[in-house]
């Protein structure tokens, strides 16, 4: 954590979120939510066996689809209420009474239904979790930059950060953390929707395999170093690169050696337009009809790495590719260097039939939110300090522990550590308010 995010995650929240991850995920299934060994998304088979690596090798089964599928019927066990299409619209502190006991309330929140009238809604407890503002273009350019409401939306369209305003403001006055000018954002599908993501395609948008090739821009350029990192550490900032590129986008390319490599659920045919040539001049061709501005320089982009894949692996015939680990496989050596190294992993690109994938910028999450107290993650009032009490904040809306960049799987990871605190903490406060409620009768 310390690593990815710059050192700058709150050490609280992070120790919370590493010591508590093992016991969250048995608590999520045994209370339904199923689980696999992420042989498609987190282990390479190298050497007849499955090697796990970037510190994930558990995942939900179906992906996000499964997920809320299994915590819905969680939550029908329990009989928990779910009410769709219905907008917050504020929250008031101890504005209201219980007609039964006359006890005050520490929560009110007056929400409409579409196409209904405003309902209150109290209680003794409120848990804050709408995510961020990744969905709104206004609040993206506002916050993380010029040119970022060109970025493409990944997940849903109604995180538009419209509860992070309420929460800030008004009576409630919460302080804000985290990093503000940040977020979550990967190399996804130039051709995919552009204000929301897929339900169905889900997560196959994502386009991940540039570790096992070279990202390439319009002007036909490298920008970044595909294999300075594992997969699950540099995926979550590349979106940001992209976005920084001529025209917002770039080309991912391989040879035919890599791209059996490439997971088949985000480049089968089926889900992505892939460019395929038998050399490198005609791929360069065919990528020009998609936006690259300049094929003689991606041609000589190309040549050039193969130049320092050879020199670098006459000074180091002994080193092993091996896409699990940092292999070491490098473009740097004692009589070539590139400008911009490919640090692991770097194999020549020079097998035909050679493929190119067009993508952009897809936003997942922002990292900006509401600073809360790490033990009952209750919301930290910003004129005074103290918690807000019955108020709490979890997921994505909760701000303080990414910085710049995630550890991959690290953000359901939070949803599920923090949420399952609030849980607690909310319970508590609403039974000690029915004991107090009880003695008095």
């Amino acid at each position: 954590m310390q690593r990815i995010c710059m050192g700058r995650s709150d050490p609280a929240l992070s120790r919370t979120l590493i010591q508590e991850s093992n016991a969250a995920v048995k608590w999520l299934a045994a209370n339904g939510v199923r689980f696999q060994l992420s042989f498609n998304r987190q282990a390479y088979e190298v050497g007849g066996r499955f090697k796990f690596w970037g510190g994930m090798a558990l995942k939900t089964q179906d992906g996000g689809k499964g997920l809320i599928q299994d915590h819905r019927a969680a939550a029908q066990r329990y009989g928990v209420t779910v009410c769709w299409r219905t907008a917050l619209t504020s929250v008031h502190l101890h504005d209201s009474r219980s007609r039964s006991s006359g006890q005050p309330r520490r929560v009110a929140a007056t929400v409409v239904h579409a196409g209904g009238e405003p309902r209150t809604i109290a209680a003794h407890a409120l848990v804050f979790a709408a995510g961020g503002f990744e969905a709104s273009p206004r609040h993206r350019c506002q916050f993380l930059g010029p040119g970022w409401d060109m970025a493409l939306v990944r997940g849903t369209p109604y995180n538009t950060g419209d509860c992070l305003d309420l929460a800030l403001s008004g009576e409630l006055g919460a302080k804000p953390a985290g990093n503000w000018s940040g977020c979550h954002s990967v190399a996804w599908d130039a051709n995919a929707p552009a204000h929301s993501g897929d339900r169905e395609a889900s997560n196959e948008f994502t386009k991940s395999g540039y570790p096992l090739g070279l990202m390439i821009n319009a002007m036909g350029r490298r920008f970044v170093d595909e294999g300075v990192d594992l997969r699950n550490y540099t995926y979550a900032r590349f979106g940001r690169a992209i976005l920084g590129q001529p025209d917002q986008i770039a080309f991912q390319v391989w040879d035919a050696r890599m791209t059996p490599w490439l997971r088949a659920e985000e480049y089968r045919p089926e889900r992505v337009e892939r460019l395929t040539a038998d050399s490198i001049e005609e791929l360069a061709e065919l990528c020009s009809r998609r936006g690259l501005q300049d094929p003689a320089e991606f041609v000589r982009t190309v040549r050039e790495y193969n130049e320092a894949v050879a020199a670098h692996r006459r000074e180091n015939p002994g080193i092993n590719w091996d896409p699990a680990v940092r292999d070491g496989l490098s473009t740097q050596s004692s009589t070539k260097q590139l400008e911009i190294a490919k640090s692991n992993w770097a194999l020549p690109l020079d097998q035909g039939p050679f493929v190119a994938v067009k993508v952009s910028c897809g936003i997942t999450f922002t990292f900006g939110g509401l600073a809360v107290d790490p033990q009952t993650v209750q919301v930290i009032r910003s004129s005074t300090g103290d918690v807000i009490p019955g108020v709490f904040c979890v997921g994505e809306m909760m701000g303080g522990l990414f910085y710049s960049n995630y550890p991959g799987g690290s953000g359901l990871t939070s949803g599920a550590v923090f949420g399952r605190r609030a849980g607690r903490e909310a319970a508590r406060v609403a039974l000690k308010a029915k004991v107090d409620r009880d003695m008095k009768l």
